[in-house]
């Protein structure tokens, strides 16, 4: 099919085949995930004509679907969300926290997505909100923000939440700042054992309690012994947190945010080709040295793999914890920044969307591309067809 492979091209051709199959098993947010993938800029959802003042040129522009895991609509919504989070970073060293589920719950956590998840984020951030608030390692009350992902580099059920810590936090008295030693947190056995012993305390809490569902393979977890078993087996493991190497400046902690927040399980960019009903895309193989190279999967596989990562409704998938929370921002955070010595001047610099674009990717809209010199002016605007779902 050539070059500039997307994953909607992949769903026009094999998405309704796969609903046909499986549609009535389907929850109705991957179906209006599909829908909404599949119709992102087209005339499916309408637009409007601009005509430049200039030369007379007319240009189409179809409206995005603003879907949350759809690959082309994520730049406008991550470059608002960074521009807002400048003003939370503070000039201190900043760690890169990543707290994963062993493989073990992965089958119980794809069938349980919200309760899991909801666990993940509460266990993760107690341990780290706990163990800096202890003297023996910190000793202060710190901000930070955590950002869920859900796959590996082939679409696998992978949980894991990267979390974006400040090397430092605000003193119980809030009267000073307290810095962590040079590139050092915390030890990372310390994270992963209160981080395993907070998650299956919350694990069983929500077994008891009723709230887990054990459909299909996982049948058996519903019975008592299973499920305890179950939790023995994982209490006996490692789990896996990673520490990874300080930031250097605040751009460098900013320019981070940009790559991981918006992400969606795999970008257009990695789809290479759409052959003999099959997909082939490039992945890092982290256990080979981080060298790219290519999957090939059945279209159907490919479809499913990707629908383990729509997430759901109304789940948010970054989380601000201690300082960074709505109820501390406008206190302890400004207290922290005079503390640092940062200006704290409110000043609004919102930007128009065209001003947005033309920051983020170079193209000034509001120019005509054909002669290069006229303004686009709106023309005409193009009415939006039914949606197959309604949008979330």
């Amino acid at each position: 099919m050539g070059k500039n492979i997307e994953v909607a091209d992949i769903f026009r051709a094999y998405g309704q085949a796969y609903r046909d199959a499986y549609g009535d098993k389907m929850p109705i947010r991957h179906l209006r995930s599909m829908d909404a993938i599949e119709i992102c800029r087209t005339s499916e959802l309408g637009g409007h004509v601009d005509e430049c003042d200039e030369c007379g040129s007319l240009r189409i522009s179809y409206n995005s679907c603003r879907n949350r895991h759809c690959p082309k609509c994520q730049c406008m919504d991550k470059e608002r969300w960074l521009e807002s989070r400048k003003r939370d970073i503070l000039p201190t060293q900043y760690f890169h926290v990543v707290f994963t589920n062993p493989e073990a719950l992965s089958s119980l956590s794809l069938r349980n997505q919200k309760a899991t998840y909801n666990i993940h984020f509460k266990t993760a951030s107690e341990t780290l909100k706990e163990l800096s608030n202890d003297p023996r390692h910190l000793g202060a009350n710190i901000g930070f923000i955590g950002i869920l992902h859900t796959w590996s580099q082939t679409l696998i059920h992978h949980p894991h939440i990267h979390f974006i810590v400040p090397g430092g936090g605000l003193s119980c008295d809030r009267k000073r700042w307290i810095s962590c030693k040079k590139d050092f947190f915390i030890r990372v056995e310390v994270l992963s054992r209160l981080f395993r012993g907070k998650y299956l305390y919350y694990l069983k809490k929500a077994y008891y309690s009723g709230e887990l569902v054990f459909p299909g393979k996982i049948e058996a977890l519903k019975e008592k012994s299973a499920f305890e078993k179950l939790c023995s087996t994982l209490y006996s493991k490692e789990w896996v947190v990673d520490i990874r190497p300080s930031f250097k400046t605040s751009d460098d902690v900013i320019d981070y945010l940009g790559r991981y927040t918006h992400r969606v399980a795999i970008t257009n960019n990695r789809i290479v080709k759409i052959e003999d009903d099959q997909v082939t895309f490039t992945y890092r193989d982290r256990r080979d040295n981080d060298k790219t190279k290519l999957m090939t999967l059945d279209a159907f596989e490919f479809i499913r793999r990707f629908l383990f990562h729509v997430l759901p409704d109304g789940f948010m998938k970054i989380r601000h914890y201690g300082l960074l929370s709505n109820r501390n921002k406008n206190d302890k955070l400004l207290l922290c920044k005079r503390l640092l010595g940062v200006d704290v001047k409110n000043v609004d610099n919102r930007e128009s969307w065209e001003d947005l674009l033309c920051r983020s990717t170079g193209v000034d809209p509001r120019i005509c591309p054909y002669c290069g010199k006229g303004r686009m002016i709106k023309k005409e605007e193009l009415q939006p067809r039914r949606c197959r779902y309604p949008p979330c």
